[in-house]
């Protein structure tokens, strides 16, 4: 019996020890999962920091390499509009930037816009003046009131801008401004790095583009009547038109002359001729929109291309260029009247043919009599 209570008092013992064995063997592999587990999670948070760091890094070189490729492409170009378009695009990129704006000073005193994002209602609004006393410029924050009605959170209304001088060499070239959308959003000092940094790339580029445009203006303008010549009148009608395919826009044409300008030259001389046409250019010119193309196509014959314009537009403008050549005398040739054919951008056309039906139209508002309009048909 004895024998019996000491072999089961050892089964017990070795039981307990067995068991005791298992828990602590238990115990230690918990602690060394505990362990296995912390240093996973401390792995995958290195791993998740170090992959968002190498992808703010690739992010930042790719902004790097896109500033780079803008900066060089600026200074490869002497075309004024491409400059100005590849400065508002990367001014657009900047964070939190909405629209963008490039406004230049002009002799006229009126600023020459180009904008990115803004109808040209508000980029005639948002151009902005430097000091009045001709002091330096210095860059500007701009903050948005509206009075009597509510424009939080409506995403067409402008909120803030930044904007940062233009220098051309020892003036001042113009304006560089971004805009947001966003209610209370503010441009900070990275913004504000950037966009200075971009103005300083572009304002040379943007000078020497508008040298050789000035120049190459002197070389397409007609020294009789100062409107653009002929050369200059193809090379815009094919552009404009390869434009308005591209975008979906319209286009229309007008060309026009003076009705029995040979008599009036053989009546009252050359020179006095050449005078009179003079001022009737002039005065055409006085009524034609600031977005409309006027040149002087031959000796007496005229055209105008008309962007963002269908015919009844080209109709109303040759109302108006009437009423201003032919409602009072001019020089000596006294009363003149105009003749006119009128021409909208279809499918198919491109400079050549369009001018042809314009063309077209005017013999045949020649054969319907002075003072005549009449529309090239399909």
């Amino acid at each position: 019996m004895t024998t019996v209570v000491v072999a089961a008092a050892g089964a017990a013992l070795v039981a307990l020890l067995v068991l005791l064995v298992l828990l602590v063997s238990r115990r230690s592999n918990r602690q060394q999962d505990d362990r296995i587990a912390s240093v996973v999670s401390d792995m995958n948070t290195r791993m998740e920091a170090m992959l968002q760091e190498l992808s703010s890094a690739l992010e930042r070189a790719e902004d790097e390499s896109r500033r780079n490729r803008t900066f060089g492409e600026l200074a490869g170009s002497i075309d004024l509009d491409e400059v100005l378009a590849r400065t508002l695009e990367a001014a657009g990129a900047v964070q939190g930037a909405d629209a963008a704006l490039v406004s230049l000073t002009t002799p006229e005193g009126k600023p020459f816009v180009a904008t990115l994002g803004l109808s040209q209602e508000e980029a005639q609004a948002q151009a902005v003046a430097g000091p009045a006393d001709g002091r330096p410029a210095r860059s500007i924050a701009i903050r948005y009131r509206y009075a009597g009605e509510d424009v939080l959170g409506d995403a067409g209304a402008i909120h803030a801008g930044l904007a940062v001088p233009l220098h051309g060499g020892d003036q001042q070239l113009g304006w560089l401004t971004i805009f947001t959308r966003s209610s209370g959003r503010d441009f900070g000092e990275d913004e504000l790095l950037e966009l200075e940094t971009l103005a300083m790339r572009a304002a040379p580029a943007i000078e020497n583009a508008r040298r050789f445009r000035e120049a190459r203006q002197l070389a397409d303008l007609d020294s009789l009547t100062g409107l653009h010549n002929r050369r200059y009148f193809h090379e815009v009608l094919a552009r404009e038109c390869n434009r308005a395919h591209r975008y979906g826009r319209r286009l229309s044409l007008i060309v026009l002359d003076l009705d029995d300008f040979k008599a009036v030259n053989d009546r009252i001389g050359h020179l006095a001729g050449d005078a009179a046409l003079a001022e009737a250019a002039g005065r055409l010119r006085q009524v034609v929109r600031s977005a409309d193309i006027a040149c002087r196509v031959g000796g007496d014959e005229f055209a105008i291309v008309l962007p963002e314009s269908g015919l009844s537009d080209a109709e109303q403008l040759f109302r108006r260029i009437l009423e201003a050549v032919s409602g009072r005398p001019v020089g000596e040739a006294g009363l003149l009247e105009l003749s006119a054919g009128i021409a909208e951008l279809r499918g198919g056309d491109d400079g050549a043919t369009i001018f042809q039906r314009a063309d077209e139209a005017l013999y045949r508002a020649k054969e319907a009599g002075k003072g005549t309009v009449v529309a090239a048909t399909a």
